[in-house]
């Protein structure tokens, strides 16, 4: 896919005119990246921001003691490292990939060049990153105020929303990543997300084998997650 068709299907920059998606795509630079490789560290220089294409990554943080914080999973056509391009200029966390793929470098003299000859563009993209912000807000507001299984349930079904199978009524899903950043994407810790799988499992709303989840009951999963009420 080249640069162009990526960038179509990014939230950010969807709304473009294509005299201005021209231009990004112009300026985009195409990065490969190694399962495990880091694009960038904390508190390191943001020399620009990205565009995932393919493949996943996690921005995390590590505390003194060396425990590790996962703040958000970046997933395909999502834009990342914004904040620190327009705010103070270094990286607030860590991006590290969970697998091998593929993002668009947008690098920041390049990019502000673009802002400053088209001020329709800035305006364009004001409004895209205001509708990012009212999506990270509302998933700080789940993970702030919602219990563990309304969070667990929650991602479950944004999940099955996104990527799964259904088949006589029954959902297949594969989680993205380990049970252990799960918990910490959750705000909780192994245990008491293990424990939270068995009772959804016991209450037969689903069944986990490995990293697969199978949804016998999407309705009462869906009820758990407190958005009907």
């Amino acid at each position: 896919m080249d640069n162009k068709n990526i960038l179509k299907k990014s939230l950010l920059f969807s709304g473009l005119e294509e005299e201005y998606l021209d231009e990004v795509a112009t300026i985009a630079v195409r990065r490969t990246f190694a399962r495990g490789e880091s694009l960038f560290t904390e508190g390191e220089a943001a020399t620009g921001f990205y565009l995932l294409a393919a493949g996943s990554l996690k921005l995390c943080k590590i505390s003194p003691e060396g425990k590790e914080k996962v703040l958000h999973f970046v997933h395909p056509m999502e834009t990342f490292a914004e904040a620190a391009f327009f705010g103070d200029g270094r990286y607030p966390a860590e991006a590290r990939a969970l697998e091998k793929g593929e993002a668009l470098f947008f690098p920041r003299e390049a990019f502000m060049g673009l802002l400053e000859r088209n001020p329709r563009f800035a305006l364009n993209l004001i409004v895209s990153l205001s509708l990012l912000l009212r999506k990270f807000a509302r998933q700080i507001e789940e993970l702030s105020f919602a219990e563990v299984p309304a969070r667990l349930a929650a991602y479950l079904v944004a999940l099955a929303e996104k990527k799964s199978t259904t088949f006589q009524g029954i959902t297949y899903l594969d989680l993205e990543m380990k049970k252990g950043e799960l918990a910490s994407h959750l705000g909780t810790v192994s245990e008491t997300l293990s424990r939270t799988f068995r009772k959804m499992k016991e209450e037969g709303i689903i069944e986990v084998e490995g990293s697969r989840v199978i949804v016998h009951d999407m309705a009462r999963l869906n009820g758990m997650t407190g958005r009907n009420a």
